[in-house]
């Protein structure tokens, strides 16, 4: 319970900005004022919080406001792409110090982990960041994982990837602890630690990468199923005539809303000669950004291959929404912000009509605030939600 009441006062500094007085941290969470001062006192002394000044709101003493030492503790976070691999340094209000990006080598995983190791270390170099208050280092990565050995399973397009030891290889080469998380889930915890989501609200986080995938936030936190491998809807049908998925089925998101069949559609329909000599994540990356070109000069032919991966989008979109009934829907993704004007203009009309309870709401469809970033920075905030953010699942007996 101390430590439950200890991250419930932290998360309810580190909203609020500017900092609270003691009396405003009773007030905002109904603890005892005895038990926040005990425990702004063992923060101070920690220096997590910091004094602020004083400030007067009205008769009697001036109140002292207590602040998060943002510098006091760092987390790195890492989002390995089949194609690009991002790196975040993170401070304590989850804030971008310094980051740098680096093409993901070939598939050979003791080549990335070699290339993720020798990125990390440049990063701190580069920042002049102190090792020491380094909380660790969290990795989103394509799922599905296993969880409790920390290993990689066969994600798309990292094909010799199977059961790769991720996290304790990183952590061996680096002298960090390592955290893995699912890029989808990681994502939805970055939109949950800038501050913009209310801490008891629910939304669909729709990941848009090399793969398509969703993440889900009920009641201010990310649910991340029984093996953490919530959201894997690469098969979930959205077009019963689509193409053949590899799975047996037909129409499979996985071959109808991913970046590289929204290439393929493209190539079909004589937008593109088709003379490329691979479809690897990189050449798949490079077209679907000369694709979302054309549709921004105006190309309809090109506009209208994005317009069907819109309407096949909105298939799995409201799907899950009407079994769900969640406040939003949140896309964001290293393809998102290339698809963002004409999704934004279409989802939410799509999904209205749709939805099963358009008669008594409307669904708001937003893009991530983060940016693209969004997986690195994710994953930089779960080691840090591992020690700040308040779990009501801490207070269960046994847990």
């Amino acid at each position: 319970m101390g430590d439950f009441n200890q991250s419930v006062i932290l998360e309810t500094i580190r909203r609020s900005g500017e900092g609270l007085s003691r009396i405003e941290l009773v007030d905002a969470t109904g603890l005892s004022a005895q038990t926040v001062t005990n425990i702004t006192r063992r923060l101070l002394d920690d220096g997590i919080i910091e004094e602020a000044g004083r400030t007067i709101t009205g008769p009697g003493k001036p109140r002292t406001t207590l602040r998060l030492n943002a510098d006091s503790r760092l987390s790195i976070g890492v989002h390995l792409d089949p194609a690009v691999m991002t790196f975040v340094l993170l401070d304590l209000s989850g804030s971008v110090i310094e980051r740098t990006t680096k093409r993901t080598p070939a598939n050979d995983p003791r080549r990335i982990i070699k290339a993720m190791s020798k990125a990390i270390d440049e990063l701190i170099v580069r920042s002049g960041a102190d090792r020491e208050r380094i909380a660790g280092i969290g990795v989103a990565t394509p799922g599905p994982l296993d969880s409790a050995r920390g290993t990689v399973i066969d994600p798309p397009k990292l094909h010799t990837w199977h059961r790769v030891p991720l996290r304790d290889s990183l952590a061996e080469a680096t002298g960090f602890p390592v955290t893995l998380e699912k890029d989808t889930t990681a994502a939805a915890v970055a939109e949950l630690w800038t501050g913009s989501s209310p801490t008891h609200g629910s939304f669909l986080f729709v990941y848009l990468g090399i793969g398509i995938g969703t993440a889900l936030v009920l009641n201010g936190e990310a649910v991340q199923g029984s093996s953490r491998n919530v959201g894997e809807v690469g098969h979930i049908i959205v077009d019963p005539d689509g193409p053949l998925c590899g799975c047996g089925k037909r129409g499979c998101v996985e071959v109808v809303c991913t970046p590289q069949a929204i290439v393929e559609r493209a190539e079909r329909a004589g937008i593109f000669a088709d003379d490329r000599e691979s479809s690897d994540a990189a050449s798949v990356d490079e077209r679907f950004t000369q694709l979302c070109a054309r549709v921004a000069a105006g190309d309809a032919d090109a506009a209208a291959v994005l317009d069907q991966a819109a309407q096949h989008l909105s298939v799995l979109i409201s799907g899950m929404t009407n079994m769900l009934d969640v406040d939003r829907v949140v896309l964001g993704g290293p393809f998102w912000s290339r698809v963002e004007e004409l999704y934004l203009r279409r989802l939410p009309e799509l999904l209205d009509h749709q939805s099963a309870t358009r008669a008594v709401r409307e669904l708001p469809v937003s893009g991530t605030v983060v940016g693209d970033d969004v997986g690195a920075v994710g994953a930089g905030c779960v080691v840090l939600d591992e020690v700040l953010s308040p779990r009501a699942s801490a207070l269960f007996l046994g847990h």
